[in-house]
């Protein structure tokens, strides 16, 4: 399949929307847990790793138009928040997903809420690898087609020693 600029920059620009609301969401829930409730280290880790995305995914809206400065910084930055909301999702599931996801921190609130944080904590995990493969296609994409434009408008030079291959051959006895 052919990637081009046109086809990648939509798709990253809902794919970066939807990594981003889903960790505004995040970040929404887990601090309604934590006001609600005690607080348990695998809650404080989904609110740290919520609120920092919500800063670090901000350069990403502006990556599909400035992939020459920025499109590394934000791989880097996909690349390690990936295997952070990976983290945060083992998290919630080893405390929602069981039959004891009533007591689980924090005790007493219904289950709901929890499956849906975790839910959400999986969409910002997703939304964030997939935004990792398009920012990698739309990287392609961009310079495939800018070294295709400069190769076509650049004079060809011979730098060897020797003529070109479909110059005419040398008339005889002049060698």
């Amino acid at each position: 399949m052919s990637f081009s600029t046109k086809i990648t920059r939509p798709l990253q620009l809902i794919t970066r929307t939807l990594q981003w609301s889903s960790a505004v969401i995040v970040m929404g829930l887990t601090s309604y847990f934590i006001h609600h409730g005690p607080r348990g280290q695998h809650t404080i880790y989904q609110e740290v790793i919520s609120t920092i995305s919500v800063v670090f995914f901000l350069p990403a809206f502006i990556s599909p138009f400035l992939p020459s400065s920025l499109s590394k910084v934000v791989l880097a930055i996909d690349v390690v928040f990936s295997y952070l909301w990976l983290t945060a999702f083992i998290f919630a599931a080893q405390d929602y997903s069981t039959s004891r996801c009533y007591y689980a921190i924090p005790a007493g609130l219904g289950c709901k809420r929890k499956r849906a944080n975790e839910a959400f904590i999986f969409l910002a995990f997703i939304f964030t690898f997939f935004g990792m493969l398009l920012e990698v296609a739309a990287l392609w994409a961009y310079r495939r087609e800018n070294n295709s434009n400069h190769s076509a408008t650049e004079p060809k030079y011979n730098s060897g020693t020797r003529p070109p291959m479909d110059a005419p051959a040398a008339p005889a006895g002049t060698v």
